[in-house]
């Protein structure tokens, strides 16, 4: 079955493009400061290169991030996967095996929602899918809301029991890709994260981000948080960012999780969900990655906010659980909401042209 790309549009100018290869977003564009539609994703020349360019804004699953061991223990059998990444001489299961959802070609049908017009992607992974028990039914739907706004809500149940993580690989650069995200400021509502050890597997350790590069609690400059890299041992391991973040959230329902600020394009995007955890992925292996219309991205051209359960969760006793049985339904929803910021600054330096507090406004009609 060949791939077909499904173009969605709204009342507010926004504009979404997804394949149905593995529900690959090729295109992303809100309205800028100035009104224009302003691409905030990045992208290959087409769909089918995004898979060996680090699963560019793809659907993945079954289970999103690493899985160690190669494979993992449910109900007292050993259920056996097929590793697909190597790091540190250390082998794992990334990004579900390897042929995971970001590789399938999905069923896809457009309608009209009440927040905008969406499309709702849909597959059945069979028993035993690169390893993982159960027929498992899968449901994405991405909605362009009317808000400006990229929502995306999963839904997953199986006939046996099994393991689901499903997640959204999109590098995010709000300069559309014109230049790489070190100047981007960023800010994670997370004071614990996941310690990744060698070949970035959690070590089961959650800790603390006081104190050290981890810390994004409030908003700082990416390049300042990466140039740390040589001397913090977390980001060193991992080459910059790419650490699964534990949301100080304290209920159910959509939180806070993340935001991205870009003051010369005078572009926001706030990241909300239902999930635990947050993966935060500076692009780190990006270099020389062939991006759309003939150019070339470079390390750190694009962020990823990967909203998950945490990684190796199957093997990790002290993780929070990712099973799925029988008569229960996984739900998951997560959006990408996006604003134009005041060019005026409100701090108290009495510089307009000073941003450093990295106050922003939403200027958008409400």
């Amino acid at each position: 079955m060949k791939s077909k790309i499904i173009t969605l549009k709204n009342e507010s100018g926004c504009e979404l493009r997804a394949s149905t290869l593995g529900g690959i977003v090729t295109s992303l564009k809100m309205p800028g400061a100035n009104g224009e539609k302003h691409e905030v994703l990045l992208a290959g020349p087409r769909p089918e290169s995004h898979h060996e360019h680090g699963y560019m804004n793809a659907i993945i699953g079954r289970v999103g991030n690493r899985i160690s061991g190669g494979g993992f223990m449910l109900d007292g059998v050993w259920h056996p996967l097929e590793t697909n990444s190597v790091n540190s001489k250390i082998r794992c299961t990334l990004h579900g095996g390897n042929v995971g959802f970001d590789q399938k070609i999905w069923d896809a049908e457009t309608f009209v929602s009440p927040d905008g017009p969406a499309v709702a992607f849909s597959t059945l992974s069979p028993h035993m899918d690169q390893g993982f028990p159960g027929n498992l039914f899968v449901r994405v739907v991405y909605t362009l809301c009317n808000s400006c706004a990229w929502r995306i809500d999963y839904l997953a149940t199986t006939d046996a029991p099994t393991v689901v993580n499903l997640t959204q690989h999109a590098y995010f650069n709000l300069s559309g890709g014109k230049r790489d995200i070190r100047d981007s400021l960023v800010q994670v509502s997370a004071s614990r994260f996941t310690e990744a050890g060698p070949g970035l597997i959690p070590t089961g350790k959650i800790l603390p981000v006081a104190n050290t590069a981890m810390d994004l609690t409030e908003c700082v400059r990416l390049g300042d948080v990466l140039d740390q890299a040589k001397k913090d041992p977390h980001l060193k391991t991992a080459g910059g960012l790419d650490h699964n973040f534990v949301l100080d959230r304290h209920g159910p329902g959509l939180f806070e999780a993340a935001a991205l600020l870009d003051l010369e394009e005078g572009l926001a995007m706030r990241v909300f969900t239902t999930e635990p955890g947050v993966q935060v992925y500076s692009g780190n292996f990006l270099e020389g990655t062939p991006a759309r219309g003939g150019a070339v991205y470079h390390r750190n051209h694009g962020i990823c906010f990967e909203t998950q359960h945490a990684p190796d969760s199957p093997n990790q006793a002290g993780f929070e659980s990712i099973r799925l049985d029988p008569g229960q339904t996984y739900r998951s929803t997560t959006v990408y909401a996006f604003e134009t910021l005041e060019e005026q600054c409100d701090c108290d330096c009495g510089d307009d042209d000073c941003c450093d507090c990295g106050c922003h406004h939403d200027k958008r009609d409400k």
